[in-house]
């Protein structure tokens, strides 16, 4: 009788938690469900002056019609909030260096970084420089945002990250918009950290040794070389070289004419590379009013349409990568930190007062110096005597520009002439713009302020006490790089190259490895029938020039040291591959992680780990070493290892012992794919396995690499977390619709239809179509009725 009675409580003690898990469970989706976004039916909105209607298609991407831009623009505000405002309000937290207010103690360094780069104050200075028409653009869009925060809150509907974390949004300001295009800038910005490490390399190696960590060494500097000897900046723990912007910021984009296409008319194409997350930094929208029809992606929390294509023209960008940040070497007065020598006097710095917020903890102080060149970008350290040199930096995102404006003209633009002035206000990021237009016209223009110094071409830190140093103005509009309709039928770059040896003034000379471009380059001279499909293709293309050119002198090393043949069926592995990128094939797993091993081989033993992080460019310079070796040069590095054959074979081991670790010692059984997997994780993932698993999509093995054209850059552990955040091919004989793909998808939330499913899209190259022709968009219609 007992054990029945045990067995009957135990019934009655598993259903009731069972209930209670599915009362849980209900009430978890109950939770994460409220806050979806309205995609159809009615809202009333105060803000409208006339009706709008929001159709999103089969992916997600908005159509909005709106009888005015004043309502456009509000409506794209409201949109965009409906999809992606915790996205936005961490983008702006983070720019302005306010995540502490929300996160904690974790996010000081991160806001003191952000802070130190002024990029909010930059904003801010930045409003004077738009004309009346431009500022109301942001204050219509702000008031769209604004709509949909008071209505949340009023609903409780504001998405669950707000709940999660215990805070809500604040009101939306045309300044946070502003601020996150500076973010964009910062992002794409130059190679300051490049600097610091290379000052940094003096005085630890030695002229003849850090002279090869130079892209170009500044032979005919030697008086900026001798000031960065004497003045020695504490550069070693300084820097929290984690939040760097990613070193392999870049694009692929190309125009061809329409000689050279099937249907005689323009093909353009595009995918700017950048990190892949969810949500996707770019957001994909269709903008319709009277004055306008134009569709194509934008930062959220940014109006307009920033690159896409409208009824009479297309456009793209890479990144330019010049240099633009520089650092001034700062002396400051031992009797007053916040003045520094310039000609011989003492200057005030300007003092500006940061005080950091920390969620449950204590206010934070924190002071930002800026002087004549810009902030200071190192701790004030002091040694017994008196202060050390500190680094400013000098930066064309700091100063007032209208990149807004220019946006704004773009998107109504209707020729090569009107695009080109609208091209004027774009100052910073500098990027590589391609066209097309309807006529006919194929074009290109590498845009945006690039310095001309006084001394020095940006290869070191210069000076800051003297003015003999400093910018002189800027590369004049009229004479940057500039191609329209050449001759050979197309225009493509790849953050490769993109001046000859005669043009007059200094871009950079930190220009991209050329296989990308090679590439391009090479499948559109062989086609003189190219199709929207060819480009889809080619965005997709795995071949491995960098392999091509390197391999065959790596296997000879390995087997000039592997004398017992201990190593022969890796080697006929790689002796076998086609050299393209194949997530099935084997050898491109031992050659990419080769290629890592080698730079740590050389480098990684002899520095810091902070600054083996700030060393940009260890794939140039690991390259140049190489050629320079094998083609019976000398190189410091490669001798302090025994030579390039012993230095390659030691990367070699290292990189089977991993490989071996993590999938076996069977070689046949070894493929890219296993290792090389794409990601796309949300901010909210590392903060647990837990909500990893439920927020970030699921890995998926892909081929490509980050020197293939279909870019897929991955971490030391394999995930591909960077690469084409928006692939977009267009014919410009017909601009009422074009092909796009926005990984991992449209919405950021958790729980819409449209949340990551365009991951496998993205893995497999399956675009979507995107009209521009009311009649032909189908989809879930929400009306926003004016009240």
């Amino acid at each position: 009788m007992r054990k029945i009675k045990w067995k009957k409580w135990l019934l009655v003690l598993t259903g009731i938690l069972a209930m209670l898990v599915l009362i849980a469970f209900g009430g978890f989706t109950w939770f994460m469900n409220k806050s979806k976004p309205v995609t159809d039916g009615e809202l009333a909105l105060n803000m409208l002056e006339q009706d709008v209607t929001v159709t999103r298609d089969d992916k997600g991407v908005p159509h909005i019609f709106a009888k005015s831009d004043a309502d456009l623009y509000r409506a794209q505000g409201y949109v965009q909030a409906q999809d992606r405002l915790f996205q936005m309000d961490l983008a702006r937290r983070q720019a302005s260096g306010r995540l502490s207010e929300i996160i904690g103690e974790a996010t000081i360094k991160t806001d003191k970084n952000f802070r130190t780069f002024s990029l909010r104050d930059a904003a801010e200075k930045s409003l004077s420089a738009y004309d009346d028409e431009t500022r109301q653009v942001l204050e219509w869009y702000a008031e769209g945002v604004n709509a949909f925060i008071e209505q949340a809150k009023a609903n409780n509907t504001l998405s669950y990250e707000f709940t999660l974390l215990g805070y809500e949004p604040e009101e939306w300001t045309v300044i946070d918009s502003l601020t996150i295009g500076k973010y964009m800038a910062y992002d794409l910005g130059g190679h300051w950290n490049t600097l610091a490490f290379r000052h940094w390399a003096l005085q630890n190696f030695g002229e003849e040794k850090a002279k090869e960590l130079f892209i170009k060494y500044p032979e005919n500097a030697a008086s900026i070389i001798a000031a960065n000897k004497e003045n020695p900046v504490a550069v070693e723990g300084q820097f929290d070289a984690d939040l760097l912007p990613n070193e392999f910021n870049g694009s692929n984009n190309w125009v061809v004419a329409g000689s050279k296409t099937k249907n005689g008319t323009p093909i353009l194409a595009d995918d700017p590379h950048l990190g892949l997350s969810t949500p996707s930094i770019w957001y994909q929208m269709h903008l319709q009013s009277p004055e306008q029809n134009v569709s194509g992606v934008i930062f959220a929390g940014i109006p307009g349409i920033i690159l896409g294509h409208n009824d009479e023209i297309a456009w793209g960008v890479t990144n330019v990568g010049p240099d633009v940040q520089d650092l001034y070497i700062e002396i400051p007065n031992p009797e007053n930190p916040t003045q520094f020598r310039y000609d011989g006097k003492w200057e005030d710095a300007e003092v500006r007062n940061e005080p950091i917020k920390v969620k449950d903890g204590e206010t934070v102080d924190f002071q930002v110096l800026v002087t004549r060149h810009g902030p200071i970008m190192t701790d004030l350290a002091f040694t017994d005597t008196e202060p050390s040199a500190q680094f400013s930096m000098q930066w064309t995102a700091l100063q007032s520009t209208a990149e807004l404006r220019a946006v704004l003209g773009f998107n109504k633009a209707t020729s090569w002439t009107e695009f080109e002035k609208a091209l004027e206000d774009f100052k910073a990021p500098a990027q590589n713009f391609v066209f097309a237009s309807k006529d006919g016209t194929i074009a290109y223009k590498a845009n945006g302020q690039i310095p001309i110094r006084k001394q020095g071409d940006g290869q070191l830190p210069v000076p800051g006490d003297s003015s003999e140093y400093g910018w002189e103005g800027f590369i004049p509009w009229n004479e940057l790089p500039t191609v329209v309709n050449p001759k050979e039928g197309f225009i493509a770059t790849a953050n490769n190259e993109v001046i000859g040896d005669e043009y007059p003034y200094h871009i950079t000379d930190f220009w991209a490895q050329s296989y990308r471009f090679d590439r391009i380059k090479e499948v559109l001279e062989a086609n003189d029938s190219i199709t929207v499909e060819d480009m889809m293709q080619l965005q997709m293309d795995q071949h491995n020039l960098y392999a091509q050119e390197f391999l065959p002198d790596l296997i000879q090393s390995i087997k000039a040291q592997d004398a017992d043949g201990k190593y022969t069926d890796v080697v006929k592995l790689l002796e076998d591959w086609d050299m393209v990128d194949a997530k099935e094939a084997g050898a491109p797993l031992v050659f990419h992680v080769l290629m890592v091993k080698l730079q740590e081989v050389l480098f990684k033993e002899q520095m810091p780990e902070d600054m083996y992080k700030l060393m940009d460019g260890k794939f140039n310079i690991t390259d140049q070493l190489l050629r320079t070796a094998y083609a019976g040069g000398k190189s410091v590095w490669l001798e302090e290892q025994g030579g390039v054959d012993a230095t390659v074979y030691k990367a070699f081991e290292l990189t089977i012992a991993q490989i071996e670790e993590q999938f076996g010692k069977k070689v046949a059984k070894w493929q890219w794919g296993d290792f090389h997997q794409l990601t796309f994780d949300h901010s909210l993932g590392s903060a647990s396995p837990i909500l990893a698993a439920y927020f970030n999509a699921k890995k998926v093995p892909i081929g490509g690499s980050k020197v293939t054209v279909q870019a897929a850059a991955n971490d030391l552990d394999g995930n591909v977390d960077h690469g084409a955040s928006w692939r977009f091919v267009v014919d410009v004989g017909d601009l009422s619709s074009a092909y796009h793909i926005v990984g991992p998808g449209q919405s950021g939330h958790v729980k819409s239809t449209w949340y990551q499913d365009q991951v496998t899209d993205w893995a497999n190259g399956d675009y979507h179509q995107t009209f521009t022709q009311k009649e032909a968009i189908k989809g879930e219609t929400l009306h926003l009725k004016a009240q």
